[in-house]
Protein backbone atom coordinates (compact mmCIF):
# COMPACT_ATOMS: atom_id res chain seq x y z
CA UNK A 1 0.00 0.00 0.00
CA UNK A 2 1.32 3.44 -0.98
CA UNK A 3 1.96 5.82 1.91
CA UNK A 4 0.43 9.26 1.50
CA UNK A 5 2.79 12.21 1.56
CA UNK A 6 2.19 15.24 3.79
CA UNK A 7 1.29 17.20 0.65
CA UNK A 8 -1.38 14.67 -0.32
CA UNK A 9 -2.76 14.63 3.21
CA UNK A 10 -2.88 18.42 3.37
CA UNK A 11 -4.57 18.66 -0.01
CA UNK A 12 -7.13 16.02 0.92
CA UNK A 13 -7.96 17.80 4.18
CA UNK A 14 -8.32 21.13 2.34
CA UNK A 15 -10.60 19.58 -0.29
CA UNK A 16 -12.73 17.89 2.36
CA UNK A 17 -13.10 21.23 4.17
CA UNK A 18 -13.98 22.97 0.89
CA UNK A 19 -16.71 20.43 0.15
CA UNK A 20 -18.02 20.67 3.71
CA UNK A 21 -18.12 24.48 3.45
CA UNK A 22 -20.37 24.16 0.40
CA UNK A 23 -23.05 22.73 2.69
CA UNK A 24 -24.08 19.93 0.37
CA UNK A 25 -24.07 22.00 -2.82
CA UNK A 26 -22.23 20.44 -5.74
CA UNK A 27 -19.09 22.32 -6.77
CA UNK A 28 -18.51 23.37 -10.36
CA UNK A 29 -15.21 23.57 -12.20
CA UNK A 30 -13.51 21.95 -9.22
CA UNK A 31 -10.65 20.48 -11.27
CA UNK A 32 -9.64 23.83 -12.76
CA UNK A 33 -9.98 25.57 -9.40
CA UNK A 34 -7.69 23.06 -7.67
CA UNK A 35 -5.08 23.07 -10.44
CA UNK A 36 -4.97 26.87 -10.45
CA UNK A 37 -4.65 27.07 -6.67
CA UNK A 38 -1.81 24.54 -6.64
CA UNK A 39 -0.07 25.87 -9.74
CA UNK A 40 0.41 29.44 -8.48
CA UNK A 41 2.51 28.66 -5.37
CA UNK A 42 4.36 25.95 -7.29
CA UNK A 43 5.37 28.46 -9.95
CA UNK A 44 6.20 31.17 -7.40
CA UNK A 45 8.41 28.90 -5.30
CA UNK A 46 10.14 27.40 -8.31
CA UNK A 47 10.89 30.78 -9.88
CA UNK A 48 12.25 32.06 -6.57
CA UNK A 49 14.43 28.99 -6.14
CA UNK A 50 15.97 29.36 -9.61
CA UNK A 51 16.22 33.16 -9.37
CA UNK A 52 13.74 33.61 -12.24
CA UNK A 53 15.74 31.50 -14.68
CA UNK A 54 12.98 30.17 -16.91
CA UNK A 55 15.07 27.43 -18.50
CA UNK A 56 15.99 25.98 -15.09
CA UNK A 57 12.42 26.35 -13.82
CA UNK A 58 11.03 24.59 -16.88
CA UNK A 59 13.48 21.72 -16.41
CA UNK A 60 12.62 21.41 -12.70
CA UNK A 61 8.90 21.36 -13.47
CA UNK A 62 9.15 19.03 -16.47
CA UNK A 63 7.66 21.63 -18.80
CA UNK A 64 8.83 23.25 -21.99
CA UNK A 65 10.01 26.82 -21.57
CA UNK A 66 7.13 27.98 -23.77
CA UNK A 67 4.55 26.21 -21.60
CA UNK A 68 6.15 27.69 -18.48
CA UNK A 69 5.96 31.18 -19.99
CA UNK A 70 2.24 30.69 -20.78
CA UNK A 71 1.58 29.60 -17.21
CA UNK A 72 3.58 32.51 -15.78
CA UNK A 73 1.59 34.93 -17.95
CA UNK A 74 -1.72 33.32 -16.97
CA UNK A 75 -0.87 33.77 -13.27
CA UNK A 76 0.43 37.30 -13.88
CA UNK A 77 3.91 36.29 -12.74
CA UNK A 78 5.47 37.55 -15.96
CA UNK A 79 4.89 40.91 -17.63
CA UNK A 80 3.62 40.74 -21.20
CA UNK A 81 5.79 42.39 -23.81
Amino acid sequence: MKTKTPLEESLRASLEQYLEDLGGADPTNMYDMVINRIELPLLQLTMTRVQNNQSRAAAMLGLTRNTLRKKLLAHKLLAQR
